[in-house]
Order: structure tokens, then sequence, then C-alpha cells
């Protein structure tokens, strides 16, 4: 039987020529299928992440950075259902193949507690909130403004434009710093003037200097008080709040402007001294 169809001709080709090409010709289409739906399943993943991230930021009560993660979960889930899809077409059993996925990953998981639990804590991160895009906080002893907030690391731009990466569970079990979480700050300084210079035309000095600047707010109501008598000075403590915007600008302009008013007003601003006696013999 198999010299018949070995020597039958069809066209030119025989029968198990013929059956040798449906089959390549039906397996290249099935690839061909499968290819096509994880390209379909990564646009349509990539569509979806981009219409959440789009809706946070449509409305300014919603937080971005909250958007960001369901985006990017809801990428990787439209992705994996892909995947199974392609293998249900290729007859594989999706569910012994999920329990070996299963299996799979409680041993990399066990391998790899460290980045587990830094998931876990991007996890609470991004549903508590502590830190969002764009807040300028200190964490770790690292300070800077917040770039991006991932499942593994958040990152920060410091002051000098520095990247600085922190992995989430140094984060969650520290203490987290936000400078950003309020509208207003409170600028705080001490002005140190002499024994003998009027202490009433002092504090009105210093008051009329910081109040006259745009930054300052009425209220609360400044504190400007004599704080402590130093060894060569009277010490002025002085509390003006402001916007959080401003803080770093106002507190460091006040310093000079203080500086040249109690200057213009004759009040004397002391320095320590050190008086060494030389002794002949």
């Amino acid at each position: 039987m198999e010299e018949v169809l070995n020597t039958e001709v069809m066209g030119g080709r025989t029968i198990s020529d013929l059956l040798t090409i449906e089959f390549l010709a039906s397996a290249m289409g099935s690839v061909l299928a499968a290819l096509g739906i994880i390209v379909v399943g990564f646009m349509i993943g990539g569509w979806v992440r981009k219409r959440l991230i789009r809706l946070g930021q449509s409305y300014d009560h919603l937080d971005i950075t909250l958007f960001n993660f369901l985006g990017n979960v809801a990428r990787y889930i439209v992705i994996v259902f892909a995947f199974l899809f392609v293998l249900n077409t290729f007859g594989i059993q999706t569910t012994s193949f999920v329990a070996v996925i299963g299996a799979a990953g409680l041993a990399i998981g066990l391998a790899l507690q460290g980045t587990l639990s830094n998931v876990a804590a991007g996890v609470m991160i991004v549903f508590f909130r502590p830190v969002k895009l764009g807040d300028f906080v200190e964490v770790n002893g690292q300070m800077g403004t917040v770039k991006d907030v991932t499942l593994n690391f958040i990152e920060l731009a410091s002051a000098a434009n520095v990247q600085i990466i922190i992995p989430n569970s140094q984060v969650w079990g520290n203490t987290i710093v936000n400078y950003s979480s309020y509208d207003t700050r409170r600028a705080e300084w001490t002005f140190g003037v002499g024994y003998g210079a009027n202490l009433k035309l002092a504090e009105d000095t210093i008051r009329d200097t910081i109040m006259a600047d745009p930054r300052a707010m009425a209220d609360p109501e400044p504190f400007i008080q004599v704080n402590n008598l130093g060894d060569s000075s009277v010490d002025f403590l002085v509390r003006v709040w402001c916007a959080s915007g401003d803080y770093f600008g106002f507190q460091a302009d006040m310093k000079r402007k203080v500086k040249e008013a109690l200057d213009s007003a004759g009040i004397d601003i002391p320095f320590p001294t050190r008086t060494v006696v030389q002794i002949s013999q």
C-alpha cells in the first residue's frame, strides 16, 4: 500500500508530498494566528493602559500614581490572557499549565524573597499613597522630587538633578517626610542682636522686613519673640507661614534682607570674639 501511495502522482507530486505540504500549511497558519493573537494582545494591553492613565489625568482629584499602577497591571493581565488563548489554540490544557506556573512561581518566590518584599511594599505605597509623583520627599536619608513609583522602587531627582533609586521595602519600612503634602509651611529663623540694642526697634525692624515680602502670610499670625539670652547676643526666634512652594526661597532671602535692615537701623549684630592676653615674663 505504501508503495502505491508513494508512486501515485497528482500533478507531478506524490500523495505523501501533498500531505506534508498540507500539514506545513496548517502549522504555518496556526503559528501566524498565534503571533497575530499575541500582537493584538499587546496592542489591546497598551491601549487599556493608556486609557486608564488618561482617565487619571482627566480629573484633578484622582491620583495619577495609582492609575499608572493600575494601567500596568491591566496591561499584563491582557497579555497573559492572550498567551493562554494561544495555548488553547494549540490544544494545550491551560489548567495544568497554570498549575505548573504556580509551582514554579512558589519556587521562584522563595528564591526572590527580597524582590517580592519590594513588590508587596510597592502595592502598599500605591494604594496608601504616602508619596505621589511630583512630591518633594525625604526617604531613607535621601531627599528629592518623586519622578516615578513602580512595583520595585521609587525614583527621586535630587536638588542637583541626580537620579536616586530606592527599593520599595526601604521606603515603606522607613520614616517618610513629605514636604509637599500640605499647602503651607512655617519658616523659622533665629536673629541675634547686641545686648545694648533697642529690642523694640529690633523686633519692629525684623517684623516689618519679613512681612513686607508678599510670600509672608499674616494668618496664622507671625511669632517674633526674644527666645534666648546668649553669651554675646539677645536672640529673636521668628516663625512665619508661607506657601510650601515658596519655602526654600523665602527662607534664604529673609536672612539677607533682615541683616541688611538691621544694619540700616543701626542695630548691632554681634559675633563671638575672643580676647587673647599675652603676659610678658
